[in-house]
């Protein structure tokens, strides 16, 4: 699985220790940056993700900003993108079994770094259940969901 990864300034130290655990599992990681933390805009770094996402040139996505709503809602202007914020593995897991997660949001101030496994794996090793959420996701424009 190729995964893209991108944060703002204020991301970047996480990004840095996601992209090593991420390839230490075997990922193929694509980073779109930060490189620094110099001061950057996050939506550059969303847009980036989620667009690589929606053009299937990755599997998936992570984001990372400073609360982590930032890079979600600018994530989630693109079509096809279903962005979701997880603060412990439960919603990782719920992200993906719900609403097909295919982009994971994260903040960098808030989030406990000893539940970030955790919340990777969930997300990672979840499927989507279909049925009942295909449904509601197919209601919302631009998710890229039909109901089958």
């Amino acid at each position: 699985m190729k995964i893209a990864l991108g944060s703002d300034h204020k991301g970047f130290e996480l990004k840095e220790k996601i992209k090593v655990i991420l390839k230490a599992w075997g990922y193929e990681v694509v980073d779109y940056g930060a490189n620094s933390l110099e001061s950057v805009d996050y939506p550059d770094y969303a847009l980036k993700v989620a667009r690589s996402v929606a053009g299937g040139d990755v599997d998936r996505g992570v984001a990372i900003c400073w609360t982590g709503n930032g890079v979600t809602i600018a994530a989630n202007k693109v079509d096809g993108v279903r962005a979701t914020l997880a603060f412990n593995p439960e919603m990782a897991m719920l992200a993906r079994a719900h609403n097909d997660s295919n982009v994971l949001t994260l903040s960098s101030k808030y989030l406990d770094v000893n539940q970030l496994e955790g919340i990777l794996k969930a997300w990672l090793n979840t499927d989507f259940e279909g049925g009942r959420h295909a449904r509601r996701l197919s209601k919302i424009p631009g998710s890229g969901i039909s109901e089958k």
